[in-house]
């Protein structure tokens, strides 16, 4: 790793003198590297990628200064993103965490709950970006059953045909985009600021019991997509959901809905990942199915 050069560019881009003393992996990350960079006085944290991935640390830096500007949740502060021969990378702020606890789990929840409260007049984002190593685009939509279907499930659904998922996939899919109108006959989201990947995997705790949340996919939609893919892995307690609950009571029908958002990120992980996550979402199509008259 090339740090002298990542250093000079880091040092020339904020004016902040960084006098490097070591590199430390951090383990973790599917998609980049991750290093802790320590200094005489100072750490950060970098992540790295080969150097045609720039333009997902710069959407990934936006999204991060997009959240931080909602004045709700802690999230790491952008120091620097660019690139050398070897690597793209982005540098942000260092963050000692700590262990999470019932006051910092309702925190969360209420923190989340007015981050969502955080609207914009359209569906989408100003820019495109990623879900994980995936193109996630964005748009401009003032519908959010069309922008659901057309940037979210059928982009996805034609990338698992690229990839060669066919037949069933292809054919209920195309079912449940049709019907789509029908999850939200009695229910109109508005456009909220959303981290967009929001798994226990990207929200922590500091040292101080502050929340933190991290590697966004952000862009303005139905603020119940962010929650569903908090219960797609798990790891978040009946403390954080009771909280959010008080602060911004969840429509009757987000239990139902629920499995439609969490779809697309089955989708993303089959085709990310491959056939492991096909019979999940083909199930997953059934339920939903299920729901349309």
């Amino acid at each position: 790793m090339n740090w002298p050069a990542i250093v000079e560019q880091f040092e020339t881009a904020t004016g902040r003198p960084f006098k490097f003393v070591k590199a430390q992996a951090i383990a973790g990350g599917d998609i980049n590297m991750a290093y802790r960079l320590s200094g005489e006085h100072s750490n950060c944290f970098i992540k790295l990628n080969r150097p045609d991935q720039l333009a997902m640390f710069e959407a990934e830096a936006c999204g991060l200064k997009e959240l931080a500007n909602s004045q709700t949740v802690r999230v790491p502060a952008v120091w620097f993103c660019g690139k050398t021969a070897e690597n793209a990378f982005l540098v942000l702020e260092y963050i000692d965490f700590g262990s999470a606890s019932k006051a910092s789990e309702r925190l969360l929840g209420q923190q989340l709950a007015q981050l969502h409260r955080q609207n914009q007049p359209y569906f989408g984002w100003h820019r495109d970006n990623t879900i994980g190593s995936t193109q996630q685009c964005n748009g401009q939509y003032a519908d959010w059953p069309g922008f659901w279907r057309e940037q979210r499930l059928g982009f996805q659904f034609t990338l698992a045909a690229k990839k060669g998922y066919g037949g069933r996939l292809q054919a209920t899919g195309e079912q449940l985009c049709e019907g789509l109108e029908q999850f939200f006959d009695t229910y109109s989201p508005s456009p909220s600021l959303l981290h967009g990947d929001l798994w226990s995997g990207n929200a922590a705790v500091d040292t101080q019991g502050r929340p933190v949340i991290f590697d966004p996919a952000c862009y303005y939609g139905d603020r119940e997509a962010d929650l569903a893919m908090t219960e797609l892995f798990g790891g978040f307690s009946p403390d954080f959901y009771a909280a959010y609950n008080e602060t911004w009571p969840l429509d009757p029908g987000y239990p139902v809905r629920k499995s439609l958002y969490n779809l697309y990120h089955i989708l993303n992980h089959l085709n990310l990942f491959g056939g492991g996550y096909l019979r999940q979402a083909e199930h997953k199509i059934a339920l939903l199915l299920a729901e349309i008259k």
